[in-house]
């Protein structure tokens, strides 16, 4: 079959999905969100960077002569996911999500018991986690806003990327600048114990983002200085194929290749 693999990226992993699959000589096509993020992947690469919506989606396809879809996307990008899972649905593309390794099964016992998992950001601000305490939201930019109403009900902290677009979100949220630290991953586990001491946290946000988003570490820290880390599930999405094996995308993007 010919055509390309549309590879859904942004992620470290789609980084190393996309050396995997220009190793086996596999055509593909990476698409980002950001110019940043163009440069996670090697030069000489195809990449396309921007937003699309559902339409400019299934033109891509089309102009591109897409064969199927690996959508390596960040966890919470859920939207970018739904748009894609529909436009292949109408293409009759083979679609196949591959989502980093949770974080949960890898822990143990005294980890864990330093753990609270909770399923949205919903329950979190409609439940009496948060006040009067010193919390540490490492959740990204675009989440602060729902901590909005509680900066008089806790001391917020949070850290972000050093981009100008985050820190105006953050400001934007009623973080002041004394509680914010801009700096981008990955964190050692020295410097994270380093901030939640500084900052004396008694609580810390984080989402599900697998070992790649430092979630093993902010367990870990967690465990250590014995402070309540809650987080955050993955949003549910049903996805058609599903795997967290590199093996498994392999073969689904050489089925059918000539």
């Amino acid at each position: 079959m010919e055509g390309k693999i549309w590879l859904i990226g942004g992620t470290s992993e789609s980084v190393t999905i996309a050396k995997m699959l220009v190793a086996s000589k596999i055509s593909l096509v990476v698409t980002v969100t950001t110019q940043t993020a163009q440069f996670l992947y090697p030069s000489g690469y195809d990449v396309a960077i921007g937003c699309m919506d559902k339409e400019r989606m299934q033109s891509f396809c089309e102009e591109k002569k897409i064969r199927a879809v690996v959508d390596a996307s960040h966890p919470y990008a859920v939207e970018v996911s739904l748009k894609a899972i529909a436009v292949t649905q109408e293409l009759n593309l083979p679609y196949l999500r591959y989502e980093r390794a949770n974080c949960q099964s890898l822990i143990t016992t005294s980890v864990s018991s330093s753990i609270i998992e909770l399923d949205s950001f919903t329950t979190l601000l409609s439940g009496d986690y948060l006040h009067n305490q010193r919390v540490l939201l490492t959740v990204g930019c675009k989440a602060l806003p729902l901590f909005k109403s509680w900066q008089n009900k806790a001391t917020l902290f949070a850290r972000i990327l050093p981009k100008i677009p985050s820190l105006k979100i953050a400001l934007a949220a009623g973080f002041t600048s004394d509680r914010l630290i801009a700096i981008r991953p990955p964190i050692s586990f020295e410097l994270e114990t380093l901030l939640w001491r500084q900052w004396k946290i008694s609580l810390v946000i984080t989402k599900a983002s697998g070992k790649s988003g430092g979630e093993d570490l902010k367990r870990q820290v967690a465990a250590d200085l014995n402070i309540p880390l809650i987080v955050i599930a993955r949003p549910q999405v049903d996805y058609p194929g599903q795997t967290s094996t590199l093996q498994e995308v392999l073969a689904f993007s050489t089925y059918g290749e000539n």
